[in-house]
């Protein structure tokens, strides 16, 4: 971006010179300079150019208290005066990550009651897939180490990570996925639904978990992994038959499920979990973001008593990472999860804020651009298509790109995959912000659309 202040394109001259950003074409980045944030508060951005944002992101998923909560910023000073660091190796403990593994356990679904703390959600997911495997291995099946996922999930970008998820572009770079990770058909109607109505391909979609497990072989099969909503490929809401079907497939055999809740946990539906909106009852829950609000990194993988059952008899588990459960980390996401708790924000989500949203995005539904609008809680995404009763798009012409530019220039982020926009607000979004997110969103649309008329 261009800019007429100093101090912007000094920030972005060291970006330039010395700084390598994630998931971007290093070479465009340098010509173009990126938008340089520089404080925030509650629902809103500002950059160094003084452009005031409503961040329909949350950041990425993860600012669900809103920003600028002195509260956290205290937690840390506190803890950081008392016991800064240390490890969790050699079997040593400290005060608050105990604490936090309870107060998880508390909120987490029935039978949840252990958790086994990360940097984050990649590392969440690569804990998932060593703790699978030694799982089986102990009760004397080490050839079930097969994971299953779907194309076009997200589970991280460590190598295991973006093995499991199920982005081919990520898997171009590589030589991903590592062998033991196959994927089946993600339950996403309208871009792979063609004839058949939502739930009949519902149905179709839940019925590829059973065909790859019998392609596979039941006896090398060692879990299933997904989102229970697809969030980074384009808010995949399964259809109403999906989940059941699979819930299905799952009791008929002898594997473990695995819900990545890096995204759904902590409120988003408007439930703790996506798997409580879904009644999932996994085996293990991969959790990040929402936990501490992305005010400071820190992930997890929450299992089952009966799994942990099993582990109790395997000797060590060979793994860990230098800051599971760093201590401050662990005193923001109590305080974090406190405030969602005495605030009853996550309960203020569904009864007021989520079926408000919902409403007002489903009016953009009258936009010519528009072919589905969808969401649950404060999850939604918009379909942008050229003709809206055949779902086809415009080729070529990178409309989702286009219109998260001009979201960009008139104070919005809206985030594009592919050609669907999405948003995830922060938690504490009032009902006059959604006016608000609304309004700009259906201004970007218009603006979008005489570009592509023009």
């Amino acid at each position: 971006m261009t800019s007429n202040n100093p101090q912007t394109r000094e920030w972005q001259a060291l970006s330039n010179d010395h700084h390598l950003a994630p998931f971007s074409d290093f070479k465009q980045l340098k010509e173009k300079g990126p938008r340089i944030i520089t404080s925030a508060k509650g629902v809103y951005l500002w950059d160094s150019e003084g452009n005031k944002i409503l961040d329909g992101m949350a950041g990425l998923w993860c600012v669900a208290i809103g920003y600028g909560r002195d509260e956290l910023a205290d937690a840390a000073s506190k803890q950081m005066r008392e016991l800064p660091y240390y490890n969790l190796f050699f079997q040593t403990a400290h005060p608050p990550v105990l604490e936090l593994a309870k107060v998880i356990a508390d909120v987490a679904p029935e039978g949840m009651n252990h958790v086994f703390f990360t940097g984050s959600g990649s590392e969440g997911n690569d804990t998932m897939l060593r703790m699978v495997r030694h799982y089986w291995a102990i009760k004397g099946q080490p050839k079930k180490k097969v994971i299953i996922s779907r194309k076009n999930g997200y589970h991280g970008s460590t190598v295991a990570g973006a093995s499991l998820g199920g982005m081919t572009y990520m898997h171009e770079q590589g030589d991903l996925p590592i062998p033991g990770i196959v994927h089946i058909a993600q339950p996403y109607w309208f871009g792979e639904g063609g004839d058949m109505t939502p739930n009949e391909f519902g149905i179709w979609a839940a019925n590829q978990l059973e065909e790859k497990i019998l392609e596979v072989g039941v006896d090398n099969v060692g879990a299933f992994i997904a989102e229970p909503i697809q969030g980074a490929g384009g808010v995949i809401i399964p259809p109403d038959s999906y989940w059941p079907r699979i819930k299905e497939i799952l009791a008929k055999y002898d594997i473990l499920f695995v819900a990545d809740e890096v995204i759904c946990g902590f409120g988003r539906t408007g439930e703790w979990f996506g798997t409580d909106f879904y009644d999932l009852k996994p085996h293990m829950m991969t959790i990040a973001k929402g936990l501490t609000s992305g005010y400071i990194p820190m992930g997890g993988l929450i299992v089952h008593d009966d799994v942990v059952e099993v582990l109790n008899e395997g000797g060590d588990f060979n793994h860990g990472f230098t800051y599971s459960g760093h201590p401050v980390a662990a005193a923001v996401a109590l305080e974090n999860i406190r405030i969602l708790r005495d605030e009853k924000i996550v309960e203020r989500v569904r009864a007021e804020t989520a079926p408000y949203l919902q409403k007002r995005l489903r009016e953009l539904n009258d936009h010519p651009l528009v072919g589905e609008v969808r969401g649950v809680g404060l999850l939604g995404a918009i379909e942008l298509v050229q003709d809206k009763a055949t779902r086809k798009r415009y080729e070529g012409k990178g409309v989702g790109m286009i219109c998260r530019t001009f979201c960009f220039e008139n104070g919005l982020i809206m985030r594009a995959v592919g050609d669907t926009m999405i948003i995830a607000p922060p938690l504490v979004i009032t009902p006059a912000e959604i006016d608000e997110l609304v309004t700009k969103a259906r201004k970007c649309l218009d603006l979008t659309l005489s570009a592509l008329q023009g």
